[in-house]
Parts: structure tokens; C-alpha cells; sequence
């Protein structure tokens, strides 16, 4: 592969644009570029969740999905490029039905929380589905793979239930929403 990154300050950027993979400069505040960018921070919330004491299971599933988000990443940074797959959508729906089989059937809204891996998977959750819409909302005037769009939709699905599952291993329940816990008056 050799070395991509061999000199980090550039100076390129000084003047506001950046350079996509396939050599176009755009501007640093495009909506690909914070679509990106919110990719990227989804790749760092899961590598701060990869920082907690977890089940080995969660974790190998964590480390595939850091090198998924970067394959959408690359996917991003070359317009036209198709590098998420329906393989990668169908092992994520795989893993959230693989962690919610071992989960009591929820009744209730839970609150994020509980353990401190389960508050950051719920924070990755939001994250991703913030990159969700900036991604539905590239799409709406550039070309986005239907693969990327659902990859972070599953993707959310299974940070929820990995934020259950999370709890249930730190020996904790889930956080039960009580409507109107503080209203008063009754």
C-alpha cells in the first residue's frame, strides 16, 4: 500500500477546500465533507465504546464495524464509489438479532444509560443517526449508495441493543422511562 500519509501539514486546506479521493477540491464546509465527518465521529464514538471492558463478542463486532464505517468513509470521499454492501447490511441485521435473542422483550421506552458502555452505546446510536440523515440528505442531491444509507440505519438498530446488552452483562436492567416521573401533582 506504501505511504499515504508521509507528510500530515499540508497546507492545502488553508483556504478552506479539501481534496476528495478522486483528486476534486471542494470546500471544507460541503455537505459530503460534514457527511464525512459525521461518519468519522461515529468511528471514533465506537472506538471510545472499544475502550470499556467488554463481552468478547460485542468487541469483535465493534472492530468490524470501525472497518466498515471507514470502507463508508472511503465510499464517501470518492463520488460514485460503492463500497458498502448488502453482505455488511446482512451481518449487522445478524448481530442485532444474535444480541437481542438473549434480551426480555421490551415493554417499555428506555432512558440511555445504565452502565458506563451502555451510556456510550446509546451515544454512538445518536450519532449514528444523526450521520443517517446527513447521509439521506447528500443523497437528495448527489449519488449515495442505498447500501450506505441502510448500513447506518441497521447500524442504529444495533447500537440500541448492544446498549441493552451492555447493561445486562455489567449486571444491570435497562433504564425504565416513567412518563411524567416529575410532573407533580398526583
Amino acid at each position: 500500500m506504501g505511504h499515504r500519509l508521509s507528510k500530515i501539514v499540508t497546507r492545502t486546506g488553508d483556504a478552506g477546500t479539501t481534496g476528495l479521493g478522486d483528486g476534486t477540491r471542494v470546500a471544507k464546509d460541503s455537505l459530503r465533507i460534514e457527511t464525512m465527518g459525521q461518519v468519522d465521529e461515529l468511528n471514533s464514538t465506537v472506538g471510545l465504546l472499544l475502550t470499556e471492558d467488554l463481552p468478547d463478542d460485542i468487541r469483535q463486532a465493534l472492530t468490524g464495524i470501525q472497518h466498515d464505517l471507514f470502507d463508508l468513509g472511503g465510499e464517501l470521499c470518492i463520488p460514485g464509489m460503492n463500497m458498502i454492501s448488502e453482505a455488511q447490511v446482512s451481518r449487522l441485521e445478524g448481530l442485532v438479532e444474535q444480541f437481542n435473542d438473549d434480551l426480555s422483550p421490551l415493554k417499555d421506552f428506555i432512558l440511555p444509560g445504565g452502565t458506563r458502555a451502555a451510556a456510550v452505546a446509546h451515544v454512538a446510536r445518536t450519532v449514528c443517526r444523526r450521520a443517517e440523515r446527513q447521509i439521506v440528505h447528500l443523497a437528495a442531491t448527489e449519488q449515495v449508495s442505498d447500501f450506505a444509507r441502510k448500513y447506518l440505519n441497521r447500524l442504529s438498530d444495533l447500537m440500541f441493543v448492544l446498549g441493552r446488552a451492555l447493561n445486562k452483562a455489567g449486571g444491570r436492567g435497562d433504564v425504565l422511562w416513567v412518563q411524567g416521573k416529575n410532573r407533580g401533582g398526583d
